[in-house]
């Protein structure tokens, strides 16, 4: 189990379909438990009851806002954040708004990520930024990160998984350069067995959300 948990406390548990109910978060507030994933990855409707579950032991309860499209506005984004805190969130992953990315109204962009950053931290709350890489050029990707360093982000992010793509080398590599040492990278969707695991790890992620976690510390 020790190397087990080695992998295991860099993934996030995601159940994120909007299909879940609350036998299938039970579940996978289980295993995380069992396996010593860092996290479980929900939409906020799940997070009291997985908060409820998972009270007392060291998993994470990590929250979606603005999930999966990220196009609410920057209120009902701070509003879900704060709502998700306050029923047991200790973490939040935020989707961009990816029309204003393309637009190139990067004030909207950093001011849209700020205000989720600040409720969060307020609170004592970590703040993801997902930036759904496989709808972005690489000069956006950068332009992204550069917009959650400003606005003090902990993490940036690749993908929701709904929105085609998945995580690669080159995004973790890229994300990574140009965040520094201002945040840490978190690759999600598509990271499905240990080999995809381990090659995103050295690329410069440290946080995976994945379905797959029980396959990638079994060595799958």
């Amino acid at each position: 189990m020790a190397e087990k948990r080695e992998y295991a406390k860099y993934i996030e548990h995601a159940v994120l379909k909007p299909w879940t109910t609350q036998a299938t978060v039970k579940q996978f507030c289980e295993e995380a438990v069992e396996y010593g994933f860092a996290a479980v990855a929900l939409a906020p409707t799940q997070v009291q009851y997985a908060a409820e579950l998972l009270k007392g032991t060291d998993v994470a309860v990590g929250a979606a806002i603005g999930y999966p499209h990220g196009t609410t506005t920057t209120y009902v984004k701070v509003t879900e954040t704060i709502e998700a805190i306050a029923n047991g969130a200790t973490e939040v992953d935020m989707v961009i708004n990816i029309g204003a990315v393309k637009d190139g109204r990067w004030d909207f962009v950093e001011n849209d990520i700020r205000a989720v950053v600040e409720a969060a931290h307020q609170r004592g709350v970590i703040a993801k930024v997902i930036l759904e890489t496989s709808m972005l050029t690489d000069e956006e990707k950068v332009s992204v990160c550069k917009c959650c360093v400003a606005a003090q982000a902990d993490y940036v992010k690749t993908c929701t998984g709904f929105g085609g793509g998945g995580a690669t080398v080159e995004d973790i590599r890229l994300m990574k350069e140009a965040v520094g040492d201002k945040c840490k990278v978190k690759a999600s969707y598509g990271v499905n067995d240990r080999e995809t695991f381990e090659a995103l790890l050295e690329a410069g992620a440290t946080r995976f959300g994945t379905s797959k976690g029980i396959r990638i510390v079994k060595g799958e």
